[in-house]
């Protein structure tokens, strides 16, 4: 069973909805932000996408969330030294999603001075745009406001990285629709993300995670 899409109806992304803004990105990330009125296309969150969680024990938790809520092992990733940590990423039941929660282990002591960026909790969240063009308007403002960290193309997704003003990750990302989905855009290898080629590639309006985020169409 995929789950059903909340928000508004399908087809959103074909209408061009204007709103008011008010914000000021040099300073949204001051205690005190001054606002400023930026008239334009809203960019509106779809759909949260997956989570990712710093873990201490991958096997621990895996079996945790597979035995308890009934979630399956869909990618396995094994340490490699400093290079790559051991990984897996999990989907729940009834999801079509390339993955739903991913679980990082991190190594090392769990207390004291030497602890400090091994705690565990929430490597980031990430949340879905509906178009590519979206996505682009995005990372324009991310950029102005600084808060833009890193820009990834993950083969079916395409994925800008960012911190808010505490200095919490999250994602915001573009999911290839299932009918474009082949062996070539289906890659795994992660590279620098071109979302201008991209947008000349699939589409600047295409709408994206059908059949793999969200239902297909009736």
């Amino acid at each position: 069973m995929i789950r059903e899409q909340s928000g508004p109806p399908a087809g959103r992304a074909n209408v061009a909805v204007t709103a008011t803004a008010t914000f000021n990105h040099q300073s949204l990330f001051s205690d005190s932000p001054k606002p400023m009125t930026i008239k334009g296309p809203t960019m509106a969150i779809q759909r949260l996408n997956h989570a990712v969680l710093y873990v201490r024990n991958v096997e621990r938790s895996v079996t945790f969330y597979t035995t308890l809520l009934g979630f399956r092992t869909v990618f396995r990733l094994h340490a490699d030294g400093d290079r790559v940590p051991e990984v897996a990423f999990l989907q729940a039941e009834g999801s079509s999603n390339d993955h739903d929660l991913g679980l990082l282990q991190i190594d090392g002591p769990a207390d004291g001075p030497e602890a400090r960026g091994r705690t565990a909790g929430l490597t980031h969240l990430a949340w879905e745009v509906e178009t590519l063009a979206e996505l682009k308007q995005v990372r324009t403002r991310l950029i102005e406001a600084g808060a833009l960290v890193n820009e990834t193309d993950h083969g079916t997704t395409k994925a800008l990285y960012a911190h808010d003003p505490d200095g919490l990750e999250f994602e915001v990302c573009w999911l290839m629709p299932a009918e474009l989905i082949t062996s070539e855009t289906g890659r795994t290898a992660t590279m620098p993300l071109d979302l201008d080629s991209d947008i000349e590639r699939f589409g600047a309006d295409t709408l994206g995670g059908i059949g793999v985020s969200a239902p297909v169409a009736r």
